[in-house]
């Protein structure tokens, strides 16, 4: 088959096998690179198949030798169309860490039913004993509640009154002003249940309650603050409610593993380019501009530089160093003063005339695409590609 990019809104419909393989090596070449990381050896990431998960999956076993366990809901490919390019890049990670004599085994399926669950510690029980590190990075837009089912939706959008800001259409460049009108109550309810952290919770008491957990074991989960200028949509909006659920589960796990000193984690990560972040309005504006701030001054990031970063210098450094809210900030280049008074003034001056010179929409652009294996320099996208792409460590 011969694979093109298809688009639908902030969604890509197809994924090219050999793009995502190329995405996956160059992030394993990335911490090959770095120095080795005296970090976990057994690895369970919740959402290991794209964005923060897939690299905190190959900076644990890259970096750390660690074996790895990657739970996914991603779907192979068919007569009619290609997989999606989750599904490619755990192939590829297989294929990677196989060779390179590391452990690797995924479970493709709905991370936030109980059966995946108890799948998930029966392979732990049977291959590893225990677990030392529990990645949780699941972003789904919705989620069925494994004991009521009870389906929830979760939604984009300010808090208590309309916001209105610029957004782009990173395809054509075009900025326009969108007013997105407040959340229900029930709207911000399911947005927490989708978001929040009570699956994570309900992960950790069920790898407890199992037996299955390391002395000293840590966990982590993902969120983002951002600047002021975001926080409506995201900070102060309904995705802003989940994360201070978030931030209240992580205290609740803590409590919960104190018996075998275990710490659960926040880590605020930096924005970057993903197909969560596209669907929000004003962000990919926003993320437009502070590429073009950090890449001048040399301080961007992608994920594998920041998931390095997290087990490097964060959770595996001698000294763990904490904001007064007892989060990790992996956000500390984006907020720096002069990175975020070059953002807003670019934001001022920002139009639909202007934004190829004053944003870095080319790169958000490519960026975009290249999560699905496009635009990659080293292929020729006119040639037949196999799409039919098997998960050696598919269990």
């Amino acid at each position: 088959m011969i694979i093109k990019p298809k688009t639908r809104g902030f969604i890509c419909t197809t994924a090219h096998p050999e793009g995502c393989t190329q995405n996956v090596r160059e992030q394993i070449d990335y911490v090959k690179s770095k120095e080795p990381i005296n970090g976990p050896k057994k690895v369970l990431v919740i959402g290991a198949s794209t964005g923060y998960g897939l690299a905190s999956r190959v900076a644990a076993a890259f970096g750390s030798g660690a074996d790895t366990i990657g739970i996914f809901f991603e779907r192979p490919a068919d007569s009619k169309r290609t997989a999606t390019a989750g599904w490619y890049n755990m192939a590829a990670f297989e294929e990677e860490a196989i060779k390179a004599g590391l452990y690797s085994k995924s479970i493709n399926g709905d991370a936030f039913s109980d059966s995946i669950k108890e799948q998930t510690i029966e392979l732990i029980k049977k291959d590893w004993g225990k677990v030392d590190l529990i990645i949780y990075s699941l972003a789904s837009p919705r989620r069925t509640h494994p004991q009521t089912g009870e389906v929830f939706n979760s939604v984009i959008k300010p808090i208590g009154k309309p916001y209105t800001n610029k957004t782009v259409d990173f395809h054509n460049g075009e900025v326009s002003d969108v007013t997105i009108e407040p959340a229900t109550e029930d709207e911000i309810r399911q947005t927490v249940a989708v978001m929040g952290g009570e699956d994570w919770e309900m992960w950790m008491k069920a790898l407890k309650n199992a037996g299955v957990l390391a002395d000293d074991v840590t966990t982590v989960a993902f969120s983002y603050i951002g600047p002021e200028l975001t926080h409506a949509v995201y900070k102060d909006g309904t995705i802003g409610k989940a994360k201070e659920h978030l931030d209240t589960s992580a205290k609740n796990i803590t409590e919960m593993l104190k018996g075998i000193n275990g710490k659960a984690y926040i880590s605020v990560n930096k924005a970057l380019v993903t197909q969560s972040s596209s669907a929000i309005p004003v962000v990919p504006l926003y993320i437009s501009l502070l590429y073009k701030a950090m890449k001048t001054k040399g301080t961007h990031e992608g994920c594998i530089e920041q998931m390095y970063r997290l087990l490097k210098e964060r959770l595996y450094a001698d000294n763990l160093l904490l904001d007064e809210a007892g989060r990790i900030r992996l956000d500390d280049f984006e907020m720096q003063e002069d990175v975020q008074n070059e953002v807003a003034k670019l934001w001022a001056l920002v139009n639909t005339d202007n934004i190829e010179q004053v944003s870095d929409i080319k790169g958000y652009r490519e960026e975009f695409f290249k999560l699905f294996g496009f635009m990659r320099a080293e292929i020729n996208y006119d040639e037949e590609c196999e799409v039919d792409v098997k998960n050696p460590g598919m269990i």
